[in-house]
């Protein structure tokens, strides 16, 4: 099926425009679908909807009239924040977001799938051509000059129909994949939720500050400001620092060690541990050997090693499903939870002995070490699937793809 195909650009073969604005005023609690990026992103991978947004039947009558909607076999591609989610429209009872969304219609000579795939196929194309620091956003001027290969209509449709056998064995071993891991990390937080809700025998109930499990804020309103962040010097942890236990520094966002100077008592030791008090509650972790004297920032409290409590298995603790729900019950705030420095002093936790504890968090260790390894595994699996979903599509717009391509993709899998 080698062939050297005409290269054309998008704007050759159809038009490519966006929608017609509708105001917030225009949202109705029930009507007709008004999808945003999100939604377009759900549609292209046949995913249940979740719309809350609705205009009425009137208001996309006027539109259809006046300016078009969407026909199958019109293409949505996502313009915005993700770049490349392509929808083949196969329900017209809807409308979407100017800008977060493209439009391609009125394409001749083109099938819609094979169209489709030609995008896919150069997605790292498309996100070259967008821009954006804040965000990725794909200029509509620079996608109608983007060029596609355009075979016979015939070889289009034959093409899509060995594209289509061959991607559904690769998905489905994808999903399963993803499943797998998904798996891994619910029997990881299983286990954990198990510990800490069965509890045993000789565990002790008392208030964390009852304890000696001392909570300090960071630092606060004049205290530190965007205007001492600095690149390159000593981080701060914040919540958006903490991912699962382990704390990920931003160099970016930084502080001068004058600064730290200044801000001494909010300086960090090790096996203090980091505990979110807001956004996403139950973020923590233990400060380690290398991440000493670095900063709590005004987003986190600190707990310093008091006696008879290992920071690991404190961490542990309130990482468990068991007591971030406790902490989610004692957080107020309903744009963003935000947890106080009382609450969580006040948090009555159970405690087994030092040994106990130090048993427990050896088994934990091992069950997450095991944890990691499975979910490289299936990482590993799941880029090697989507690398040869490119390379068949490279193969597909090249001319090389034949009807034994989807034999092949089943050999690869199953290796």
């Amino acid at each position: 099926m080698k062939r050297i195909w005409e290269m054309v650009a998008l704007e050759k073969l159809g038009k490519i425009t966006s929608s017609k604005r509708i105001f917030k005023s225009e949202y109705i609690d029930i009507g007709v679908p008004f999808y945003r990026t999100k939604e377009i992103k759900e549609l292209a991978n046949r995913r249940t909807i979740s719309t809350e947004l609705y205009i009425s039947q009137d208001k996309f009558d006027e539109i259809k009239i006046k300016f078009g909607t969407p026909a199958i076999g019109d293409l949505l591609i996502t313009a915005i924040g993700t770049i490349g989610e392509i929808y083949v429209v196969d329900n017209t009872n809807f409308y979407f977001k100017d800008g977060n969304v493209l439009w391609l219609k009125d394409f001749r000579d083109i099938d819609p799938y094979f169209l489709k795939y030609s995008l896919i196929a150069f997605i790292d194309q498309l996100n070259g051509i967008s821009h954006g620091s804040a965000y990725q956003a794909l200029p509509i001027e620079k996608l109608k000059k983007h060029k596609i290969a355009k075979p016979p209509l015939s070889e289009q449709k034959q093409i899509v129909a060995i594209l289509d056998e061959a991607f559904e064995g690769i998905d489905r071993a994808i999903a399963n994949t993803e499943k797998n891991l998904a798996n891994s990390r619910e029997l990881f937080e299983s286990y954990l939720n198990t510990i800490f809700t069965q509890k045993g025998d000789g565990w002790k109930e008392k208030k964390l500050g009852e304890i000696g499990g001392k909570v300090f804020t960071g630092p606060f309103g004049s205290l530190l400001h965007k205007s001492d962040y600095v690149s390159n010097e000593i981080p701060i942890v914040n919540p958006a620092n903490i991912e699962d236990d382990k704390i990920i520094p931003n160099f970016n966002k930084t502080v001068s060690k004058d600064i730290v100077k200044r801000l001494q008592a909010y300086i960090l030791k090790q096996n203090d541990v980091v505990v979110g008090r807001r956004g996403e509650i139950g973020r923590c972790a233990v400060v380690r050997e290398e991440q000493a004297g670095w900063l709590c920032g005004s987003g986190s409290f600190f707990i310093k090693p008091f006696e008879n409590v290992d920071s690991v298995f404190l961490a542990h603790l309130l990482r468990s499903a068991v007591y971030r729900n406790k902490l989610e019950s004692l957080s107020t705030g309903a744009t963003m939870q935000n947890l106080s420095n009382q609450s969580l002093s006040d948090l009555v936790i159970a405690m087994p002995s030092l040994d106990e504890q130090n048993r427990i968090t050896n088994k934990i260790d091992d069950l997450r070490t095991e944890t990691q390894r499975l979910e490289t595994i299936y990482r590993q699996k799941i880029a090697a699937l989507n690398e040869l979903k490119q390379s068949i599509l490279q193969k597909a717009f090249t001319g090389e793809l034949t009807a034994d391509t989807p034999k092949t993709a089943k050999e690869e899998i199953a290796a």
